[in-house]
């Protein structure tokens, strides 16, 4: 099966410390309670090779895996963390080698400017210049209270709606993904 044919991508999208890892453990772990086969990819978007896998300080790459993944990985600076090197990993490459694993549903923390369907997470007032940078926005989730009537053009969690948005995400990867396996 080629990615695409029966298998969802979203992104999560944000700056620093907005929550991106910890809400893509919590599809990760929901996706999979609904019987899904998923995976996971993690852009070091702070430059550099990530942390060695081996290290202490790579806890939060490995997240996505113990939540559930059945493939998880972490890319930056030409290190793909699955273990690989090559010149250049470009996410295009990296899906193409998911399909191998055959998920139904990947979750993507970063690569803002790809086109895939995509959650932003926005903590303060700077972050919402992001709307107006990024495509194919699927929802914003806010750490901040939103007049939701002047963004109309995104549907608008607050963060602490938790049970809404990811129910709202779980039902787009399950309508892409076809049936539950369970």
């Amino acid at each position: 099966m080629a990615l695409g044919e029966h298998c969802s991508i979203i992104q999560i999208v944000g700056y620093q410390n907005s929550g991106k890892t910890t809400l893509v453990e919590k599809l990760i772990a929901k996706a999979k309670q609904e019987g899904l086969r998923v995976a996971s990819i993690k852009h070091h978007g702070h430059g550099g090779v990530p942390d060695n896998i081996c290290s202490s300080k790579s806890k939060d790459s490995k997240r996505h895996y113990k939540a559930g993944a059945i493939v998880s990985s972490v890319e930056g600076d030409g290190v793909l963390q699955l273990s690989a090197k090559v010149d250049n990993w470009s996410l295009e490459k990296i899906l193409k080698l998911y399909e191998f694993f055959s998920p139904q549903v990947i979750f993507i923390e970063g690569y803002k400017q790809k086109h895939y369907p995509k959650v932003v997470l926005i903590r303060s007032l700077n972050d919402l210049s992001l709307l107006h940078s990024l495509t194919n926005i699927k929802c914003v989730i806010s750490h901040i209270k939103l007049d939701k009537k002047v963004l109309k053009k995104h549907r608008v969690f607050q963060l602490d709606e938790e049970k809404f948005y990811i129910d709202f995400l779980i039902e787009e990867v399950v309508k892409k993904s076809g049936p539950k396996l369970i």
